[in-house]
């Protein structure tokens, strides 16, 4: 193999692996934009809790499988045509490979929550069930950029 196609070929895996391993905000983890924002409060009872699939993302892994495809493509064939060809073959090929890879790694089981409010209304929230709420507990609700669960404090 070519040494910058496995230049190529190792960054993108790196870069599927990090954005694998990236989580996104939870009940508990906030992103700094969301630092000194005010959220409304209000204060309910979980009345059922079920297990949902949240869908990953493809974006990162479509876009760097597609250059590795590309890149890797490009140096089959003998004539410029050929490597045209097996470049923008391999693009295609590489770009939904990484796309799938990214959504397989991305991809996780949440909890969709029913809380019912103590003012009368009924939410569902989905969120990582952090806390380790169930049934029957009392929670408060934060309505802000996002809307979380918490154990209710009192």
């Amino acid at each position: 193999m070519h040494s910058s196609v496995k230049l190529v070929f190792g960054l993108c895996v790196a870069g599927l692996v990090a954005s694998g391993c990236a989580r996104g905000p939870g009940p508990n983890v906030y992103e700094s934009r969301e630092v000194n924002q005010a959220a409304a409060v209000e204060r309910g009872t979980i009345v059922s809790i079920r297990p949902v699939s949240v869908e990953g993302t493809g974006h990162t892994g479509t876009l760097i499988g597609g250059a590795a495809g590309g890149v890797a493509g490009s140096f089959i064939g003998g004539d410029w045509r050929s490597n045209l060809l097996a470049g923008i073959a391999g693009a295609v090929a590489g770009g939904v490979a990484g796309g799938a890879l990214e959504r397989s790694m991305t991809g996780r089981v949440a909890a969709e929550f029913i809380v019912q409010l103590e003012s009368g209304g009924t939410i569902a929230v989905i969120q990582d069930n952090e806390d380790g709420l169930r049934v029957g507990d009392r929670v408060s609700v934060l309505r802000g950029q996002r809307t979380r669960l918490v154990p209710s404090r009192g």
